[in-house]
């Protein structure tokens, strides 16, 4: 009943008003067709057997306030998004389908951004990476073949900035609650000599963070040489960002606050950050570490050389190396690892250090100062080339990258430091992985109704470790995942798709470590219905995806708060996704959306109180069955624009054994959006006014969360008792951004 009720307020109540913007749905020859032709291999259009989205340079301003990628994101269909510090700056997250950021495929000007090894995608590595945005395309499901590894969710395209025509010159400047404030300047020289152009950005960000002390300090820099002619387009790129965040990816955590001694009502004390906590040797409260950040650089570079040597004929050739260093601190407190934790961390023993004898007593554990680094190196090349001829369309493409990681961790303080000196190394290990991939996609328009397409992947892997945690590792994957589509149009403006796709995936660094994982297999199916005439768009979409050896999440998080995978057997997704846009006259537009899945695994084996049970077909973690927004846009005037959002996210488990400590509550969150625009006029520069009210009926929700259990022979000896436990990463409460840009 639940959802029929709200499948009506979504679906025919426009006063909730998400979903996308009227798309510019092709590589349009007539615009900038040399820059788009770096996405043009991984994109497709609507007359592609695949579901996505587009965000335009225009709709990505309108709430480009300071906050991440992912959460401007968070209107589209099927997206779930997440922050660590409670409001959108700092460490955040996207889900797609239920799959989590390590499965999002995402390239950047058609070159991978994931990282190689963790897989996952770290947006504060690249704060204001919007501002130098052009668009972006998210493809559900397996979507078409693109370079990294395969989407399992979904896969995200970047285009960066286009080349601009027109010298220009932008400043823009917001703040907000939790003392969040954002600095931009951008600039170009325009065409020189009507062949070069040089443009650029700087960005500061910095915030507080809802969470106590969860707060970003992050600079970032965009600056991209350009020389075009007809048929060439070569862009050289150098961006990159450093961020400093205070830890917060523990959560709100009620047992261990019990444990502690503190308000454990998340009612009441939803804010609470136990990161850098401190007590002194018999548990008494001291205060908090004030250090305790993750605190990384990451430099990108590019070169992309586009050729148009015909008119049916175009190419792209790119080079790129990324340099990634930086380090996590922590302050180890003997008491609290020792008593609370559990965890070993405290113990001399663990740093390889002998006991001493202090006043005639041998110590085992002390309180120490921990970093723990990375250092990393990721290049390579990717290609494609596009053949137009009649009714044939052909993509080549593919890539070699190469990544190099050292992994490390240092003591700068100890309390009994012995002959341990400041920057020892407590533990040394490297990696690296290889990765090669080829693709060839073909289009074939058979008559004016029909259209076939094929796409097929060769992909190898090599993936190299020597962790403690991981062992020896030296592991070869060889994948092909094909993909076969057909198109019907059926009328000019409507159009059938189905879609059939393999994909595979290897393991990374985290899975290594938990276990002995496989890589997995996902058979994605596919139907479709487009509709699109006199301003109204609709959008349906029917998917069955068969998983074999899923990797999925377990709802534990590691020793660095990542997420903790395990394989699960045989488990599927299956949904319905339906988006529209509608024009109400010429003032009002109006995009909702609507997502409806059943996620399970199949008969899941769980080991509950020392006896291994069949639990049956359970939920998937992290795989909300209702997923829904809308966006409503009303203009009452011409450089006037109101937008009022909104997004449903229906229950969740944050296990796959259907606890029912795990259920994270369904939640949702109004957003108001208003834009006013003053163009120039004389020595007047174009001005725009932004304003964001976030969860504007103050709405008391946690968007993610965390689960674990683990097994008690102490407390009744003889038996084994599975306990239960659970976290939650609050969200802000009603907050705003305000924003003006000035652009000369």
């Amino acid at each position: 009943m639940k959802k029929v009720v709200l499948f009506g307020l979504i679906l025919g109540f426009p006063l909730l008003g998400a979903a996308q913007d009227k798309q510019k749905d092709t590589v349009d020859t007539d615009e900038i067709i040399l820059d788009e032709v770096l996405v043009s291999a991984v994109r497709v259009t609507r007359e592609a057997p695949v579901s996505f989205s587009n965000l335009e340079k225009a709709r990505i301003e309108k709430r480009n306030l300071g906050q991440d990628i992912p959460i401007l994101m968070n209107y589209l269909p099927s997206v779930v998004t997440t922050s660590d510090a409670g409001a959108g700056i700092g460490y955040t997250g996207i889900r797609v389908r239920g799959s989590d950021a390590t499965r999002v495929n995402v390239t950047i000007n058609g070159i991978p951004y994931n990282d190689a090894e963790s897989q996952g995608t770290f947006w504060v590595n690249m704060p204001d990476f919007a501002s130098s945005t052009e668009s972006l395309q998210l493809q559900r499901g397996v979507g078409t073949s693109t370079n990294g590894a395969a989407a399992f969710g979904a896969s995200l395209n970047i285009l960066t900035d286009a080349f601009s025509q027109e010298a220009y010159a932008e400043l823009s400047g917001s703040a907000g609650s939790f003392n969040t404030h954002k600095a931009t300047a951008k600039f170009s020289t325009g065409l020189l000599s009507d062949h070069f152009e040089l443009s650029g950005r700087l960005s500061r960000i910095a915030s507080d963070g809802y969470i106590d002390r969860a707060s970003s300090d992050l600079d970032s820099y965009f600056l991209q040489g350009t020389f075009v002619n007809e048929n060439t387009l070569i862009k050289g790129l150098l961006f990159g960002g450093h961020e400093i965040t205070y830890q917060s990816w523990y959560g709100f955590d009620p047992d261990l606050l019990a444990a502690i001694g503190v308000d454990n009502n998340i009612e009441t004390n939803r804010r609470y950050n136990v990161a850098g906590i401190q007590f002194d040797d018999i548990g008494n409260f001291e205060g908090f570490y004030e250090n305790q950040v993750d605190n990384y650089k990451q430099d990108h570079f590019q070169l992309h050389w586009n050729e148009q040597w015909a008119a049916s004929l175009q190419t792209n050739v790119a080079f790129h190396y990324t340099r990634g260093r930086g380090f996590f601190e922590e302050y180890v407190d003997e008491w609290y690892y020792t008593n609370i934790l559990f965890a070993p961390d405290a113990q001399l023993s663990f740093l390889g250090l002998e006991n001493p004898i202090i006043n005639g007593e041998e110590v085992t554990s002390m309180d120490y100062i921990r970093r723990r680094w990375l250092d990393n190196d990721f290049y390579g090349t990717v290609f494609s080339g596009d053949y137009r001829k009649g009714s044939w369309h052909f993509t080549i493409g593919g890539g070699f990258n190469t990544y190099r990681g050292d992994h490390f961790g240092e003591v700068i303080w100890a309390r009994y430091p012995g002959e341990l000196e400041r920057g020892d190394r407590y533990y040394e290990d490297d990696s690296q992985k290889d990765d090669l991939n080829v693709f060839a996609k073909a289009n074939y328009l058979l008559n004016e109704k029909w259209r076939f397409f094929v796409d097929l992947q060769y992909r190898g892997v090599r993936y190299q470790a020597n962790g403690q945690q991981t062992g020896l590792v030296d592991d070869r994957f060889r994948f092909f995942n094909p993909k076969l589509g057909l198109t019907f149009r059926l009328e000019p403006f409507q159009s059938l798709y189905f879609s059939y796709a393999v994909a595979n995936r290897e393991p990374n660094r985290n899975d290594y470590e938990n276990g002995n994982p496989k890589p997995e297999r996902l058979h994605d199916l596919e139907l479709g219905w487009r509709y699109q005439k006199k301003g109204t768009s609709l959008n349906a979409n029917l998917y069955y995806m068969r998983y074999r050896d899923q990797l999925v999440l377990t709802g534990e998080l590691n020793d660095v708060g990542a997420p903790v995978r395990a394989n699960v057997g045989d488990s599927y997704r299956f949904g319905l996704e339906i988006d529209a846009d509608f024009l109400l006259g010429d003032k009002l537009r109006w995009q909702p959306n609507l997502s409806l899945s059943t996620n399970r695994n199949v008969d899941y084996f769980f080991r509950r109180d020392g006896e291994l049970q069949n639990l049956g077909n359970t939920p998937i973690a992290y795989s909300p069955g209702v997923v829904a927004g809308s966006r409503l846009v009303f203009r009452p005037l011409e450089n006037l624009e109101l937008g009022l959002l909104y997004k449903y996210v229906g229950e969740q488990y944050m296990s796959n054994i259907k606890a029912g400590k795990s259920r994270l509550d369904a939640y949702s969150q109004t957003d108001f959006n208003l834009q006013y625009h003053i163009p120039s006029e004389g020595w007047f520069p174009d001005t725009t006014f932004s304003l964001l009210i976030n969860n504007v009926f103050d709405a008391k929700f946690s968007s993610n969360g965390y689960f674990y259990t683990f097994d008690d022979d102490f407390s009744n000896p003889g038996a084994i008792t599975t306990v239960e436990g659970v976290g939650y990463y609050p969200q802000a409460g009603i907050h705003f951004l305000a924003g003006v840009r000035l652009r000369f």
